[in-house]
């Protein structure tokens, strides 16, 4: 019989009215409880409507005709089911809708425990609330309320009754209490065609990281040969993750490799490092084992008081040419190992390293020596020490001392220990500033050579140095806009006397490019194997254009260099300069409009009239997906390149992305790229091939496509993403709000 049978008003009516059964108390309430945290959702009441109910309200409620059941976020509608009270347990059939946290099931019939949150349905449909993931199965069985297994079913992120792509499996896993999805015997289909079969395959349901099988990678090596990678990455922590990877090259042999990355933080202080190990036993084509190892860390043990280390080595000179597979890593020449620790306070810091260099040599410098990289001298120790002060009644002061073991197994060793002092007083005013400053750099050399002979060496060299500007102001408009212009001078005078170095050795020394930062320096070299004897002044003018909320719009700057006496010291193999004036140094950037930005830079030589080089560079980036680079490129005597990337919109779709790197003086592309990117509702499809240099005289072109199912995996022949990031200087991806990048 009906519950409502006794009413005085029709049974269709009825529908309105709920009856509220709850397993704790039993009375039946005209209410409905308010969702709850799924965390809770035991402790609510279940809501109960129908048009027909019968049965017996303490143990068993049969429900017909728009059957209604609530509890919390789970909501079940169905023609007829049955409510067991005690067991708290429904069986619904006909034309079955369940919403569960979110997620919709639609099947045949159902049987689920509210408690639990065990049960099944029959021949379902399905869609997840986490990524609009949806399928359709013979059977779902729920294992509790974050986990379901999917019997003979399908699995896609596409909307429609007829996706794009999907995954068939025997069984699928889906678990949002742990974000990831588990499939065994599938194959993954497009467009109803099957394209690739696994007997396993795990995923994350919201593109966040998880342990499992990364897509495998089919491709080509730097030399063009074939070769398959499928990787595993296990998600070990929230701050530690580890991938491994096997690599097969069907010319050399079995590649392995691992990448661990980790971070965190003690109770002395924050730790972070990542290395990177790859290996390829008895490689076919060498005869010989091959490595690389890549480690960084670093590490604060104690307030002010960190270590680290960075280090690099590969096995042979020509592992970077033959593994590498970006433009990067191929050209590779000098491999860092460093190991220090630093102690430092507010006013004082203490460095120690060890530091060594590999140098991978071209292979071309074989035959021709001209092509032979020099290696740098090891330290073995370097030690560091600075101190100083700011604003002690009214000066600024520093003390930067060095003592370095210089050692090199063809070249005079020799211990290097210097000093270098400085004291200024800034005068600072509205409008105006002054700061003279004087320096003492005193070095002393302890020289061992490969004979055994020892020589000691010192250097005590005073530098005085003025540094001077002003600030004017004015309101004026730019392009149609109110904008603040500044015009600021500035003046910067050098006096260091001279003193014969040629005895002295180069042991980590060198001249600075010049640029418009080294105008203001007080040595024109970079180390401290040498001090240029200087009498010289810079002038330069930089003019800003200021908006108002503070942002630069524009930088324009000149500058150049007099020598009241050419500087004498000189590098071997230097002649010494008697032009009396530096070149001219010309410079502007900025943001002509709002999707136009653009940077140049000249280095014009006065005494020949003609440029030295110059360097123009532009981006527009109009909208969206929309980014074209230009850049020009030029040395006297010894490079003129230009350089154009972009990634555009071919249709509402498709997206062409390219970069071509050509050099001018030998009428030859030096680097390209060229690829398509189709961008569908649920899926990203990229092809394209690369050709860049690996060694002297060797060059690599690598190809490539990729198919990216949303929130499922990518897979493909290479890496088309990294080669568009690492070529097109503000490439977008196209599905950025979809997974990982």
């Amino acid at each position: 019989m009906s519950w409502f049978t006794a009413l005085p008003f029709p049974r269709r009516r009825a529908v309105a009215l709920s009856a509220l059964v709850t397993v704790a108390s039993g009375p039946l309430h005209a209410q409905v409880a308010p969702p709850a945290p799924q965390a809770d959702e035991q402790s609510l009441p279940v809501t109960v409507r129908a048009e027909e109910i019968g049965g017996r309200p303490d143990r068993e409620l049969n429900l017909s005709r728009d059957v209604e059941i609530t509890r919390g976020q789970t909501k079940l509608k169905a023609d007829t089911a049955c409510y067991l009270l005690v067991e708290d347990e429904v069986t619904a059939t006909g034309n079955v809708n369940m919403w569960r946290f979110g997620d919709r099931y639609q099947g045949d019939t159902l049987q689920l425990n509210m408690s639990t949150g065990r049960g099944y349905v029959t021949n379902p449909q399905y869609k997840l609330q986490m990524n609009n993931a949806q399928g359709r199965a013979d059977r779902i069985d729920f294992l509790g309320e974050n986990e379901a297994l999917v019997q003979d079913g399908t699995y896609s992120t596409c909307e429609g009754p007829n996706p794009d792509w999907y995954l068939k499996a025997s069984t699928l896993r889906l678990d949002s209490g742990r974000d990831v999805g588990t499939a065994g015997k599938s194959i993954i289909y497009f467009k109803d065609v099957p394209i690739l079969g696994t007997p396993a395959l795990s995923f994350s349901l919201s593109g966040a990281r998880r342990s499992g099988w990364l897509p495998a990678t089919v491709g080509f090596g730097s030399k063009g040969k074939s070769e398959v990678m499928v990787p595993y990455y296990f998600n070990i922590a929230p701050n530690r993750d580890l991938t491994v990877y096997p690599r097969m090259m069907f010319d050399r042999g079995l590649q392995l490799g691992a990448t661990a990355r980790y971070m965190g933080e003690t109770e002395r202080g924050p730790y972070a490092g990542q290395t990177h190990v790859e290996g390829l036993l008895d490689d076919r084509i060498t005869k010989s084992d091959r490595w690389r190892v890549d480690s960084l860390h670093n590490q604060t043990l104690a307030p002010g008081w960190t270590y680290g280390w960075n280090l690099h080595s590969a096995s042979d000179d020509e592992y970077p040419s033959d593994f590498s597979p970006t433009v990067a890593t191929s050209a590779e020449r000098q491999l860092v190992r460093d190991v220090y620790t630093s102690y430092g306070t507010q006013y004082w810091s203490l460095t120690a390293r060890a530091q060594n260099i590999q140098v991978l040599q071209e292979p071309a410098a074989v035959a021709n020596p001209a092509l032979s990289i020099p290696r740098p001298y090891d330290r073995l120790p370097q030690i560091n020490f600075h101190t100083g002060r700011y604003d002690v009644k009214g000066f600024d002061w520093a003390v930067d001392a060095e003592a370095t073991r210089f050692s090199h197994p063809t070249f005079d060793s020799g211990n290097r220990l210097l000093a270098v002092s400085q004291v200024s007083y800034p005068w600072v005013r509205p409008g105006y500033y002054v700061t003279p400053k004087l320096m003492l750099h005193a070095t002393k050399y302890n020289m061992q050579s490969n004979a055994g002979r020892e020589t000691n060496l010192s250097r005590t060299l005073p530098i005085f140095s003025v540094d001077s500007g002003m600030v004017f102001e004015r309101d004026t408009k730019l392009f149609g806009k109110a904008i603040t212009q500044t015009l600021e001078p500035r003046l910067f005078y050098v006096r260091t006397p001279y003193k014969n170095q040629d005895d002295f050795p180069l042991f980590d020394t060198g001249e600075s490019g010049f640029s418009y930062a080294q105008l203001f320096s007080e040595n024109r070299f970079v180390g401290g194997d040498r001090v240029s004897d200087a009498n010289q002044l810079t002038a330069a003018l930089v003019s800003r254009y200021i908006e108002s909320d503070g942002a630069e719009r524009l930088r324009m700057a000149v500058g150049q260099r007099i020598y009241f006496e050419d500087p004498r010291v000189q590098l071997p193999g230097r002649t010494q300069d008697r032009q009396g004036r530096s070149d001219l140094l010309l410079a502007a950037s900025g943001r002509i409009i709002d999707n136009w930005n653009f940077d140049s830079s000249v280095q014009y030589d006065a005494t020949s009239t003609s440029l030295y080089s110059q360097n123009h560079g532009v981006r527009w980036t109009p909208g969206p997906m929309k980014v074209l680079n230009a850049e020009y490129r030029y040395v006297r005597n010894s490079f003129r390149n230009a350089d154009v990337s972009a990634q555009w919109p071919l249709s509402a779709r498709w997206f062409g992305v390219g970069r071509v790197s050509y050099s001018l003086r030998d009428h030859k592309v030096l680097e390209s790229l060229i690829g398509l990117e189709y961008k569908a509702d649920c899926w990203i499809f990229r092809a394209g091939a690369q050709r860049f240099v690996t060694a002297a005289q060797t060059t690599s072109t690598p190809m490539f496509f990729q198919l990216e199912l949303n929130g499922l995996s990518r897979l493909g022949l290479g890496n088309p993403l990294e080669s568009f990031y690492k070529s097109i200087p503000g490439y977008t991806r196209l599905n950025g709000n979809v997974g990982r990048p």
